[in-house]
């Protein structure tokens, strides 16, 4: 393995763990139209999966570094995109007249331009700050320690993307307590998710990393979000 500072060359491995990335993402903005109640919190279906993003994003970081997750992060903001808008064309086609199912389709799919811009701009918030912590705290730590940044990169992305959906989304709608508690709860439940699987993150970045040959160290990174 190599102190590379230059994006390593796209392996299957690579699009493989790009692909899951996007797929999170895209899974779990479908199914948080529907609100679950667990644990005495009510959250959005999409807690299931979209944690799982920023595992991913840690272990695409980890390996092969910031200005490669740049990409992929601009890749699934165009993937959501199209995603979207395919959803709300196909809800603006007249239906056939032996299909009785356009209010159900209208009532899970259509979200308010509010709700969309909320969740593209938490999407890009947290997902560059989870990337740039991490890629920061590896110099920090020379490499040790794995646990911190996976972690202290969580604790910060997935604050910053509750923080900017919650308040974007339901300022105003809400009492400013119980906004409070929907940003917590969040925050909470998606810093749980990625200490719990820390073990097994550890797992897939060692084995990314023997069978790639390659682990990033970002010293000489641009780290601007719109350089691609």
């Amino acid at each position: 393995m190599g102190d590379r500072t230059k994006p390593p060359a796209m392996t299957w491995r690579l699009l493989a763990f790009a692909g899951f990335f996007i797929t999170c993402l895209l899974t779990a903005n479908v199914v948080s139209t529907k609100l679950v109640y667990a644990g005495g919190l009510i959250l959005p279906a999409g807690v299931i999966v979209f944690p799982l993003s920023y595992v991913m994003g840690d272990v695409l970081t980890e390996v092969y570094g910031y200005a490669v997750v740049r990409r992929i992060i601009w890749l699934g903001f165009a993937c959501n995109l199209l995603m979207v808008a395919v959803i709300w064309l196909a809800g603006h086609l007249p239906p056939a007249p032996v299909w009785q199912g356009q209010a159900a389709y209208s009532e899970v799919f259509a979200q308010t331009p509010r709700i969309l811009a909320a969740s593209f701009l938490a999407y890009l918030g947290g997902s560059f700050a989870n990337s740039y912590v991490l890629a920061k705290l590896k110099i920090a730590t020379q490499g040790r320690w794995l646990w911190t940044r996976t972690l202290g990169s969580t604790v910060v992305g997935q604050g910053l993307d509750s923080l900017l959906f919650v308040v974007l989304a339901f300022a105003v709608l809400v009492p400013p307590a119980v906004l409070g508690g929907i940003i917590l709860s969040q925050w909470l439940v998606k810093v749980a998710y990625e200490a719990a699987v820390t073990p097994i993150t550890y797992k897939v970045v060692h084995w990314l990393k023997a069978r790639e040959g390659v682990d990033v160290y970002d010293r000489e990174t641009d780290f601007n979000p719109l350089r691609l």
